[in-house]
């Protein structure tokens, strides 16, 4: 008997998946870049993240979320 391969590799939820880990990454890593600057920073780099491009990564992240999200716990 032969597997069918959606059974091989974590099932049909591999996707939702993948953007719930995407998106809450996005979530916390963006959240803490903003809330946590870093206390050294080496020439050339930021001494803060840029805030709006970070708000709107955070906010992208939080819909990717909660998108995987529901998508997992209704199908």
């Amino acid at each position: 008997m032969q597997l069918p391969w959606r059974a091989v590799f974590l099932g049909k939820d591999l996707l939702p998946l993948l953007v719930l880990a995407l998106g809450a990454a996005m979530v916390v890593g963006n959240g803490l870049a903003v809330l946590r600057p870093p206390a050294k920073t080496k020439p050339g780099e930021l001494a803060r993240a840029p805030r709006g491009r970070s708000l709107v990564m955070v906010l992208i992240g939080l819909v990717a979320a909660v998108w995987a999200l529901a998508t997992l716990l209704v199908g």
